[in-house]
C-alpha cells in the first residue's frame, strides 16, 4: 500500500472516529395522564407495548423479562396500610416494590427488567410518587440516567396516595442517537408502586451528520490522491 493511499485511510477514519466521539446519552422524563380508569392510567405513545400485570404476576420470560436479586417481582391488589397502596383509581393488579429488611410484600429491593432488543420509550403509571423511587436506565452495563420521584414535573414527591399530582403516568423518552435495553426499579422506602409498563422498540436511522461527515472524509482523500497523483 502506497503512502498515499494510507494517508487517504486515516482521514476516513479520523473523520469516523470524529463522528462517533459526541454521540447522545440522555434520557428524557416528561408527565402524562393524571386520569386513571380502573385499570390504571395508559400510555398514550404511538407504537407503544403494555404490561399490565393482569395475570398477576410480572413476565420472567418473553421480550420484557422480569427478575429481582433477591425473591420474585411481586404483584399485588388493592391497598395493605403499612404495606402497599394502589395508585389512585387504579383496581387492577400491580407491581410493588420495597427495601429488603421491610418484611411486607414487594420486599425485593429493586426489580430489574432486561429487554430482547432495544428501546427508545419507556413508562409507566406511577402511584403515591415519594422521593426514596428510583428508575435507572442502561444501555447494556452503561448506566445512562437515574431519575428519583422528586424530579416529576408538578409532583410533591410526598407519596400522597389519592393526589393527581402524586399519581401519575410518566414517560421516558431517549434523546436521538440514544437506546437502551435495562431499567431497574428501586426503593429505599415503603413503597415503589407502578402499574401499566409500556415500552417501545428503538429506530435508530443513521445520522444526517454522520453521513455528511464520512461522505465529506472520503471526498477529502480522494482529492488528495487525486491532486497527488498529478504531482508524480
Amino acid at each position: 500500500m502506497s503512502t498515499v493511499q494510507k494517508l487517504s485511510l486515516a482521514l476516513v477514519g479520523t473523520a469516523v472516529v470524529f463522528m462517533s466521539a459526541n454521540p447522545a446519552n440522555a434520557i428524557t422524563l416528561t408527565k402524562g395522564s393524571t386520569t386513571p380508569t380502573p385499570n390504571g392510567i395508559f400510555s398514550t405513545v404511538p407504537g407503544a407495548v403494555t404490561v399490565d400485570f393482569n395475570s398477576g404476576a410480572a413476565p420472567t420470560t418473553g421480550f420484557a423479562q422480569y427478575s429481582s436479586a433477591v425473591g420474585t417481582p411481586t404483584v399485588v391488589q388493592g391497598t395493605q396500610p403499612s404495606q402497599y397502596a394502589a395508585p389512585a383509581g387504579d383496581k387492577s393488579p400491580y407491581l410493588t416494590i420495597s427495601p429488603l429488611s421491610s418484611n411486607v410484600p414487594g420486599s425485593t429491593g429493586s426489580v430489574t427488567i432486561n429487554f430482547a432488543q432495544a428501546l427508545d420509550y419507556f413508562g409507566l403509571h406511577w402511584g403515591s410518587v415519594d422521593t426514596y423511587n428510583s428508575i435507572a436506565f442502561f444501555n447494556g452495563n452503561t448506566l445512562l440516567n437515574t431519575f428519583t420521584g422528586s424530579q416529576v414535573p408538578g409532583t410533591t414527591a410526598s407519596g400522597n396516595q389519592t393526589s393527581p399530582q402524586d399519581n401519575v403516568f410518566v414517560n421516558f423518552l431517549a434523546d436521538p442517537g440514544e437506546t437502551f435495553d435495562k431499567v431497574v426499579l428501586s426503593s429505599t422506602g415503603i413503597a415503589f408502586e407502578t402499574d401499566n409498563h409500556s415500552y417501545r422498540l428503538a429506530s435508530v436511522p443513521e445520522p444526517t451528520a454522520t453521513l455528511g461527515l464520512l461522505a465529506l472524509g472520503v471526498m477529502s482523500a480522494g482529492s488528495f490522491v487525486k491532486r497527488k497523483s498529478k504531482l508524480v
